[in-house]
């Protein structure tokens, strides 16, 4: 997750310098270019190599996806021109892109009952931390762009060994080739009913079959919505609030502080959608960040009342998106969970691309200030509906699946 936070901002801090100096032939277009092939490899490596945890299991392809980003994220350094930065870019995006959800899966796999909530939504912590480090590390590095990307891509190259010798295998119920996968598992934990059979090959078809339609619609508009939001306030917070007329200076403290409540929306939404049920913590999150989002389009003059409301907004906006992963993980069963998450994850980054792309034709025609916010609000306005149609308990011919209570 820190690597997915470093991969967040990664071109931010960097394409600056790149159009300043025009090295590698970068201008506006070329960046626009880089930043949305980036995104992307990112959603095609959720919606298409993800689901292959289901199939050889969570720690082979973790482990495989952190060496391909790491290894075409250190050849970004050494790109001639922007094409082959971009196509180094999508390459790096698809080993990242399913990293997401086989690590919030492999995490469900193992998670106490009624823990998925805190499980995800701490792991996921590590996101935010990555995109903080990055940004701090840009500071002391940039206008050395190379070098970021090669540490980023040595940080991963130096956590597979460690990957290779403490991550166990799959759990049974999620491994494909049954109980014998599981011979690395802490003893701590029981597996259930179904360890002594093997796993069948899975795919985006048994999402399509029954029970899984309605649930998949509902969750991949909310997963859409979600990141759109997240993308789209990291993208263009600065320049609504510049549009709106606050400092700078202010738009970019606002951003932090944004981030700020993310991370304390993380843990509060973990132990809330354990205790209460993910689904009632989920609506009331995303109803939450519509209204909050629609207050900011208010000019508010009091410096510590606006910075309060943009922390109140972070704490509610971002954790949302989380807690749709938090509730696939329930959902659906240990042999499905790769998949789901990699659909969630997958139309999620569509809505990232979007996000950004809608405010900046808002910031374009002048009229970001307040619209901006408007349609942040009616995203977040979306996603209660259509979570509102994602059933609370998925009942399958076999067993019934409990999405929190």
């Amino acid at each position: 997750m820190v690597l997915d936070g470093f991969d967040l901002v990664i071109l931010g801090t960097v394409i600056p310098t790149l159009i300043k100096t025009g090295e590698l032939g970068f201008d506006a277009v070329g960046a626009t270019f880089a930043a949305t092939i980036s995104l992307v490899g990112v959603g095609l490596g959720a919606l298409f190599i993800a689901p292959l945890s289901d199939t050889f299991g969570r720690r082979k392809l973790l482990i495989a996806c952190v060496a391909g980003f790491s290894i075409f994220t250190i050849g970004v350094a050494f790109a001639p021109n922007v094409a082959v930065f971009s196509v180094l870019r999508l390459l790096a995006g698809l080993g990242l892109g399913a990293c997401l959800p086989a690590a919030l899966a492999y995490m469900n796999d193992y998670a106490p009952a009624g823990s998925a909530g805190k499980s995800t939504t701490r792991t996921m912590t590590g996101y935010h931390v990555g995109a903080v480090a990055t940004a701090l590390l840009a500071i002391l590095i940039v206008p050395n762009w190379r070098l970021m990307f090669i540490i980023g891509g040595a940080a991963g190259l130096v956590l597979l060994p460690f990957l290779w010798a403490k991550l166990p295998e799959s759990l049974p119920e999620a491994a494909p080739g049954g109980s014998s996968q599981a011979t690395k598992a802490p003893a701590a934990v029981v597996p259930s009913a179904e360890s002594s059979q093997a796993a069948p090959k899975t795919g985006f078809r048994d999402l399509l079959q029954k029970p899984y339609p309605l649930v998949a619609v509902g969750i991949g508009i909310a997963s859409f919505m979600g990141l759109l939001l997240v993308y789209g306030l990291n993208t263009w917070l600065p320049q609504l609030m510049a549009a709106a007329g606050y400092p700078v200076s202010t738009g970019l403290t606002l951003l932090l502080v944004l981030n700020l409540g993310a991370v304390a929306g993380l843990f509060l939404a973990g132990f809330l959608a354990d205790k209460h049920g993910t689904k009632k913590i989920v609506l009331l999150w995303f109803g939450l960040s519509a209204v909050l989002l629609a207050i900011l389009s208010v000019k508010i003059p009091n410096e510590f009342l606006l910075n309060a409301a943009v922390f109140v907004t972070g704490i509610f906006v971002f954790s949302s998106q989380v807690l749709v992963y938090a509730w696939v993980s329930q959902l659906f069963p240990p042999r499905l969970r790769g998949t789901a998450l990699g659909f969630a994850a997958g139309v999620g980054r569509l809505g990232a691309i979007v996000g950004p792309a809608v405010t900046g034709t808002l910031v374009a025609a002048n009229i970001a200030y307040p619209a901006g916010f408007y349609v942040f609000a009616i995203a977040g306005l979306l996603a209660v509906a259509a979570l509102v149609l994602v059933p609370r308990e998925v009942k399958t011919a076999a067993a019934n699946v409990l999405a929190g209570r």
